[in-house]
């Protein structure tokens, strides 16, 4: 792998692990729910180049309670809303649709996705995007299945679709596991660059004798950084609770300090 692609995969990981953490902050800040969809579809349409977004929650009687979108343009937005009344919702009700990729041929060829929203093991709403050309979404199925975790849980967060129960302990749990299938797709999407990062490092330190030692230096910094940024993907995907600490400007980042073993 050339160094090039190493570097625009990693910038790839970085901007969908922002767009996810985004998510999470604002869940946290408690931000307003349809806020909240509107600014991560915006992100993630730029991020997937996708021509439109949309995401649906509806309640337990399937009517919507929060129906909200982002396009290019108008076109765009009535194409995926006509994706939605004449294909998706009739796949749900008469075939139990879950989820599904599909690719569209004609004189603009686009591949279109519908994701679903989950309290539970009970669909509680739906992500759906359209993007140009054919096929390419399929590649970014843990991002966006990921995204629609982060968002199911944010939802339940606001006490959308909520009715009895422990809610607190319901939401600490989808947080908890929303933050581990984070986890997942950052360990997927940084870790195998990172590797090769240190791979590199490795060879150049013990293979170069022609190094000056200021450039050692300077390599073994770089080694060690990379190394800690293995080691916090470590301790996010062996999180057991969503415990948060101050950042900064008000806002909440996942606490990812040693546990206290003084006790």
């Amino acid at each position: 792998m050339s160094q090039k692609m190493v570097n625009n995969k990693y910038s790839r990981a970085m901007a969908q692990f922002e767009i996810l953490r985004d998510i999470a902050l604002s869940a946290s800040m408690q931000q307003e729910p349809s806020g909240l969809a509107q600014s991560a579809l915006k992100s993630a349409v730029e991020l997937l180049e996708l021509t439109a977004a949309r995401l649906i929650f509806w309640d337990s009687d399937e009517k919507p309670i929060l129906n909200v979108g982002y396009a290019e343009d108008e076109n765009e937005t009535r194409r995926l809303a006509e994706l939605e009344d004449n294909l998706f919702v009739t796949l749900r009700k008469k075939r139990e649709l879950v989820s599904a990729y599909m690719s569209f041929g004609g004189e603009r060829p686009f591949t279109s996705f519908t994701l679903p929203l989950k309290k539970g093991n009970i669909i509680i709403g739906a992500l759906l995007g359209i993007q140009p050309g054919m096929g390419s979404l399929v590649r970014e199925d843990i991002f966006l299945e990921a995204v629609a975790a982060a968002l199911s849980v944010s939802f339940i967060a606001a006490g959308l679709g909520e009715t009895t129960g422990d809610i607190a302990a319901r939401i600490k749990e989808e947080r908890v596991k929303a933050i581990l299938e984070i986890a997942a797709t950052l360990s997927h999407e940084i870790n195998n660059p990172l590797t090769a990062v240190i791979g590199n490092i490795q060879l150049l330190l013990y293979k170069r004798d022609d190094l000056d030692d200021e450039l050692k230096k300077k390599l073994n910094v770089i080694e060690q950084s990379a190394g800690r940024i293995r080691d916090i993907m470590e301790k996010v995907s062996s999180l057991t609770e969503d415990k948060v600490t101050d950042y900064v400007n008000g806002q909440k980042m996942i606490d990812l300090s040693e546990e206290d073993d003084s006790s």
